[in-house]
């Protein structure tokens, strides 16, 4: 029996009431429309961005900027992706044609070490996906400005990380694109659903119309739909499509949870900051890492990362935890290392996860347990003693 689960009463009573009331109208619009519009507009001004896409998860938000990438580059290239990630950050890489091109994380943060990184960058080079794991921010001063200096485009996978800053500023307002996810786990949730940001007014126009079949129409600027009318007279002008595209739009009842939500999340970011606090100050430091960069993190979830290879000490954890009914995942973002996975089979060399030592570590020797607004700080002591005990 699970007592302690990654997420609990993430989606309140005060959430579902204008969502029961929205049901209770005589015939009312579920598909997305104007609650969902509002949503966007609400998270491009609590993100510090120009224009967001409501979309229906954060996978589909990495398909979309991708498929924008591509858009760019039609003849394809190279994009630098962790290897400790969610799946989604690299299979949308392969899924539209470029070459995955994988860098080491640094130990405080989880994310792409930026030394990896510009190393890792070539001619062939048309992105850099970097992931802000668990609420970490991945982000430096001297990638944002090798970046820059090279023109070379920065996305931003901010699926658990939603508030973490850098130099106070929010991360996913930084780069060319970011993603976001409202999975019930993340720290807000419309059931399903994500966000695709930009502050470039091209990029979004490609981004709702790639959102939606391709065609033009869902695009806000009139002058592009009028030129592709005058280009293809012989079409209905309702149905043009420009790109071979998707549908993962969202609907009404998910922007009115996102609203709704959206009203508590600093609130949420400070509570799960605390959290955190709390667990590394009561964690063993002896056993586990509590090196990591805290500044302007936005916890995800509290990660469990054993200082040494231990394969007993291991074994001993996730008994525990089974025991006392800990929710836990191991591996920490995304199961741990991609590279091991069999969707890359034949995409790269076969032995290539031995060059990452650092992501190997946290596949073998890392957890994460969940954080969330609604945990007690007893709930809390009690966790690290079962961890401490181990």
């Amino acid at each position: 029996m699970i007592k302690f689960p990654l997420m609990r009463n993430n989606i309140l009573r005060e959430d579902l009431e204008p969502v029961i009331r929205l049901l209770q109208e005589d015939n009312p619009i579920l598909t997305n429309g104007p609650r969902c519009r509002e949503f966007e507009a609400a998270w491009s001004e609590w993100l510090g961005v120009q224009y967001s896409v409501f979309v229906s998860s954060g996978s589909s938000a990495n398909l979309l900027s991708m498929s924008v990438l591509k858009i760019r580059y039609p003849e394809g290239g190279e994009v630098i992706v962790p290897p400790l990630t969610w799946v989604s950050d690299i299979s949308s890489v392969i899924h539209c044609g470029f070459t995955p091109v994988f860098a080491e994380i640094n130990p405080h943060t989880l994310g792409m070490d930026t030394h990896q990184i510009i190393d890792k960058i070539t001619d062939k080079t048309r992105a850099v996906f970097l992931s802000h794991i668990q609420g970490f921010n991945g982000l430096t001063d001297e990638l944002l400005h090798e970046l820059k200096r090279r023109n070379i485009a920065l996305i931003e996978d901010v699926c658990e990380s939603h508030g973490a800053t850098h130099h106070g500023q929010k991360v996913g307002s930084f780069g060319d694109m970011s993603n976001f996810s409202f999975y019930y786990a993340h720290h807000m949730s419309t059931i399903e659903g994500g966000m695709i940001c930009t502050n470039d007014y091209e990029t979004y126009q490609q981004l709702r119309i790639l959102r939606g079949h391709g065609m033009v129409r869902e695009s806000t600027e009139q002058d592009l739909k009028d030129e592709y009318i005058r280009n293809y007279p012989e079409l209905n002008k309702d149905f043009i499509f420009a790109y071979p595209a998707y549908n993962v739009r969202n609907n009404e009842i998910g922007g009115i949870l996102g609203l709704s939500q959206l009203k508590r999340l600093d609130d949420n970011v400070r509570i799960r900051t605390e959290n955190q606090t709390r667990f590394f100050e009561n964690l063993d430091s002896s056993k586990y890492r509590n090196d990591f960069h805290f500044e302007g993190s936005s916890n995800y979830a509290f990660n469990v990362v054993l200082k040494e290879k231990d394969d007993a000490l291991v074994a001993r954890v996730e008994e525990r935890l089974r025991a006392e009914g800990i929710e836990y995942r191991r591996g920490s973002a995304g199961g741990g290392n991609q590279l091991r996975q069999p969707y890359l089979k034949g995409v790269v060399a076969e032995d290539l996860y031995k060059q990452y030592p650092q992501t190997e570590h946290i596949h073998f020797y890392g957890f994460y347990i969940g954080n969330f607004p609604d945990l007690k700080n007893s709930e809390i002591d009690y966790i690290c003693k079962v961890l401490n005990e181990a």
